[in-house]
């Protein structure tokens, strides 16, 4: 009978788990149609932003934002590291942590600690990276929570600031690029310095028949921080999406798991039970034989 019960308590907690993945699915499934919808829409923005800027890279050079460009001696490094703040999400945390890991022992191994940053974005990350005794900035940590364009791109203009003052000479983005639901790109950019190479298109002289008002280099004092500023919003909303598109797989798969879980206690329930009669009966009749005889 303690097998019995055992069992049947175990019946239960499989399936109250089974109720809060699949609502913890629906609800991923709801935030992401959310985060792809805003991710959709922000990556013909950046392309287009991008594509503006190529047109006009030839005065990229001319205009007071060198400092945005400068190619110096990498002695000091920002990692900014975009996790979420909670698990239950598959591998999603833990690839982002192995890349970092790797740029770390590898592109990065020859610089002292003191010299490596590590800014975190999520919670998840700054609890399984901030052990491995690496300088920590954890302000940003629930940005998340709060993801709209004017927090993002203040944070973003510091991101800016701490590079123009030469806290940092190299600022790079690790985060998880959204593909589908399934699919989540790890992804580690360069944010700076910017290459100007990557600002140039093959018709960037096209536009000399063109008259600008106000002239290119003040246009470009407005476009390059904005386009910088939207490239880190296009990362973290692409870190948003990829977040809920894992946790709703990983959540469906557990779903499933706890249904397979089910239906093996039941037949083993309904197996113990089945045997626990037939002893009975067996008993039974050995007794009223034993009566009788």
């Amino acid at each position: 009978m303690s097998n019995l019960k055992e069992t049947r308590s175990r019946i239960t907690t499989v399936s109250s788990t089974q109720q809060i993945t699949k609502a913890m699915k629906l609800v991923s499934a709801t935030k992401l149609r959310k985060a792809q919808m805003a991710i959709t829409q922000m990556r013909p923005y950046a392309e287009k932003l991008q594509s503006i800027l190529g047109n006009l890279s030839g005065s990229i050079e001319d205009a007071s934002l060198a400092k945005y460009f400068e190619e110096r001696e990498v002695n000091k490094v920002l990692l900014v590291v975009m996790t979420s703040d909670r698990g239950l999400c598959g591998a999603f945390n833990s690839n982002i942590v192995k890349r970092v890991k790797h740029l770390l022992n590898t592109k990065y191994a020859h610089l002292p600690k003191e010299n490596v940053t590590l800014l975190f974005n999520g919670k998840k990350g700054g609890d399984l990276l901030a052990k491995l005794g690496y300088p920590a900035i954890m302000d940003n940590r629930e940005i998340f929570q709060h993801l709209e364009a004017d927090n993002v791109f203040a944070f973003a203009q510091s991101l800016l600031d701490r590079f123009t003052e030469r806290e940092f000479d190299r600022v790079e983005l690790v985060y998880n690029q959204f593909k589908n639901a399934a699919t989540q790109i790890i992804t580690n950019e360069q944010f700076l310095p910017v290459d100007i190479q990557a600002y140039a298109t093959e018709d960037s002289s096209a536009n000399n028949d063109y008259i600008f008002e106000p002239s290119k280099v003040e246009i470009l004092e407005e476009l390059v921080p904005r386009s910088l500023k939207t490239q880190v919003y296009k990362a973290l909303l692409d870190s948003f999406a990829s977040e809920h598109g894992a946790r709703m797989v990983a959540m469906d798969k557990a779903t499933e798991n706890a249904g397979d879980l089910m239906k093996a206690l039941r037949l083993a329930y309904n197996q113990a039970r089945q045997a626990a009669i037939t002893t009975e009966l067996s008993e039974i009749v050995g007794g009223a034989a034993a009566l009788n005889g």
